[in-house]
Parts: structure tokens; C-alpha cells; sequence
């Protein structure tokens, strides 16, 4: 069976083998449930920042992504079967370096919002096989706005005490001079195939 991977503008058309039949899910069913993952991962996140931004404001913020995200990810990845994680272009944090499939995958999203696309409903799903392992793979892309600008957006509008942080905790960042709607990265998620 072949099967025609969409959401990035392009049409891709990749073998798919069956897998939906040999796994006991189908092709829609591994997408379905990538976005309930999703959904939870960035749901906890946005949850986690609210309550640092509220009880410590920006700077208290920065632990969230650095320290509470990889354990949520973490957490997601044991209750779900699911690898989780954020990628970006620009990471800060050498956790959330892309590898190759996702590197090309962010590459596509850039292009299709510099094209005009909504970067909010850019998605990618694709079935590949790694070292002839079959896995399930999708990403979203993560808009930038919101709480994130505090600690994303151009160097010289971070609030001063974030600035700081950021220097003394990472001093070759490179994930600043976001505006409000570019993509900051990407959810990703991957699951193993196997009969």
C-alpha cells in the first residue's frame, strides 16, 4: 500500500507496506493519536508556564523549558510508547537539535510560512524506516507568541533579568529574535513499528 503524506504542501508518496493491518493500527489511527500526544505535551507545557510566569514572572519561566519540559516529555514517552520531544532550527537547549528527518521537516515548514501557510496548521506525518526499523514519525510546528516572546523574542525587548539568565546559562543561545507568528520549532514524535 502506498500512502500520500500531506501537510507541508508538498505530496510525497512513501511505501507504507501495511502497516496499519500488520500493527493493529491504521495509518489514521498512529496520526489520531500523534495529535492527542501532542495536544497533552503542549497542554502540560503551557500549564507549567502560566504558573512559573505568574509566581516569578519571565526569568522563573526559563526553568520550564529547561528543566520541566524534558521531564514531561520524558513522562509522555513512558505512559505512551511514544519518543516526545521539541526541535527547533535555533535550539537552545542541545536536547531539542533535530535530527535529519526532522531537520528536513522544519526546513519545509519555514518554506510553506514564508509562502503565506498559517504556521499553526503545519504538520507532517510520514512512516520511514531507520536502520531497517519502520517507524511512525510526526511533527507539528510551534508558532512563536504568547509567553514564549519573553524569553524568544529580539534580544533587545527580553526583559532584563531574562537577558541575563540567558547569557549566564546560555552563552551561545541563538533561539532569540523571534516575532510573534514564525515558527519557534516543532513537537516530534516517533514510534517504532514492529510485527
Amino acid at each position: 500500500m502506498l500512502k500520500c503524506v500531506v501537510g507541508l504542501g508538498l505530496v510525497a508518496i512513501v511505501a507504507f507496506a501495511g502497516y496499519g493491518q500488520a500493527f493493529g493500527l491504521g495509518e489514521k489511527d498512529y496520526l489520531t493519536e500523534s495529535r492527542e500526544v501532542i495536544m497533552k505535551f503542549g497542554g502540560e507545557l503551557k500549564s507549567h508556564l502560566q504558573k512559573q510566569m505568574q509566581a516569578g514572572g519571565p526569568a522563573a519561566a526559563i526553568t520550564v523549558c529547561s528543566e520541566v519540559a524534558p521531564a514531561v516529555s520524558s513522562k509522555l514517552s513512558r505512559e505512551t510508547g511514544w519518543m516526545v520531544k521539541r526541535v527547533s532550527l535555533k535550539a537552545r537547549n542541545p536536547l531539542d537539535i533535530p535530527d535529519a528527518w526532522e531537520r528536513f521537516v522544519l526546513q519545509e515548514f519555514e518554506k510553506k510560512a514564508s509562502a503565506g501557510a498559517p504556521p499553526k496548521g503545519l504538520e507532517h506525518s510520514e512512516t520511514v524506516t531507520e536502520n531497517g526499523q519502520p517507524f511512525f514519525r510526526y511533527m507539528k510546528a510551534i508558532p512563536a507568541g504568547g509567553v514564549c516572546m519573553m524569553c524568544h523574542g529580539p534580544k533587545e525587548k527580553l526583559p532584563p533579568d531574562v537577558h541575563k539568565l540567558l547569557q549566564e546559562d546560555y552563552p551561545h543561545d541563538t533561539a532569540t529574535g523571534y516575532a510573534v507568528g514564525m515558527i519557534r520549532g516543532a513537537f516530534s514524535i516517533k514510534r517504532p513499528l514492529s510485527k
